[in-house]
C-alpha cells in the first residue's frame, strides 16, 4: 500500500551541503526528479554501500526500491515542498532522505495514497 510523506526542506543550499550524497538540485522541481530517481532506484544506494566499512553486511532491506514511486514539488519563496508517493518502508524512506539533505529536511504529514 503506498503512503505520501509531505517533506518540506526550508533551506535548499544547507540540504544541497548535507553531504558526499547530498542533493545538488536546484530549484523545486530538480529536487522532485533526484528524489524520484533515488526512490526508483539503487544507485544513491549502493554509493553509500561503498563506503561503509563492512558493505556486505548492510542490511539489504534498506537498498529496497520503488519504480513507480512519484514525487511532486512546489517552490514557496525558499522553502521546497515535496510530496513523495511509494511503497517503501519508512525508515527506508527515511534513510534516503538522510543521505540527501542530511538534517536540512522536515517530514511535516505522512498519509496513506
Amino acid at each position: 500500500m503506498p503512503t505520501r510523506y509531505f517533506i518540506a526542506i526550508p533551506d535548499p543550499a544547507a540540504a544541497r551541503g548535507a553531504g558526499d550524497f547530498a542533493f545538488r538540485a536546484h530549484g523545486a522541481d530538480a529536487f522532485a526528479q533526484e528524489l524520484q530517481e533515488a526512490l526508483r532506484g539503487d544507485q544513491l544506494f549502493e554509493r553509500w554501500r561503498a563506503t561503509q566499512d563492512e558493505p556486505d553486511e548492510v542490511d539489504p532491506l534498506l537498498g529496497a526500491t520503488d519504480p513507480s514511486a512519484e514525487v511532486d514539488a512546489t517552490q514557496r519563496e525558499q522553502r521546497i515542498e515535496l510530496v513523495a508517493t511509494t511503497t517503501l518502508r519508512g525508515d527506508v524512506f527515511k534513510h534516503r532522505m538522510r543521505l540527501l539533505a542530511g538534517n536540512a529536511w522536515e517530514l511535516r504529514d505522512v498519509r496513506a495514497a
